[in-house]
């Protein structure tokens, strides 16, 4: 039993730096759309934690390879700083994504001129990082639910570029 619970803790904490390497990758921003899946149980007598742990680490680790896909291929998608621009004034002014209009600005500015060499590249990743990290801005309700529409936004955007 020992042996076992030492394996889990591994495989948890290997999940775990992967789970933070998605989130650092990502931003923490939560620009992409995935499932909540509560666990449940009804009867906790028989209940292994053991076998919860494991289920719930593997439904997890599923998600990872599309959210690595869809990095993948926002790293690789180029756009011309045109199409940038087409982004930005689809999503504030023609009310592509719902998100405070002052917002342009900033999301224009981080693309432009981005803090970090890594999103220096004129890339669909780096325009979302440009998006996430001005809805850092938000108050922490309002920069959820813009995060969470900001992916399925920008992957419509991507496919008419």
């Amino acid at each position: 039993m020992i042996c076992a619970l030492a394996t889990l803790l591994a495989r948890i904490e290997q999940h775990l730096r992967q789970i933070r390497e998605l989130q650092s990758a990502a931003c923490s921003k939560m620009a992409f759309s995935g499932d909540f899946t509560p666990v449940l149980a009804r009867q906790t007598k028989r209940l292994s934690l053991v076998d919860l742990l494991s289920i719930g680490v593997d439904r997890i680790q599923r998600n990872f390879e599309p959210i690595k896909n869809q990095v993948a291929t926002w790293k690789a998608s180029r756009i011309t700083d045109d199409g940038a621009k087409l982004v930005i004034y689809r999503a504030f002014v023609e009310d592509g994504l719902d998100a405070s209009k002052h917002l342009a600005h900033r999301v224009h500015e981080q693309y432009f001129n981005p803090p970090f060499d890594e999103f220096a590249p004129r890339t669909m990743w780096s325009l979302s990082n440009a998006f996430t990290s001005a809805f850092k801005s938000l108050d922490p309700i309002p920069q959820f639910k813009t995060s969470a529409k900001l992916g399925p936004f920008l992957e419509l955007a991507s496919h008419l570029l």
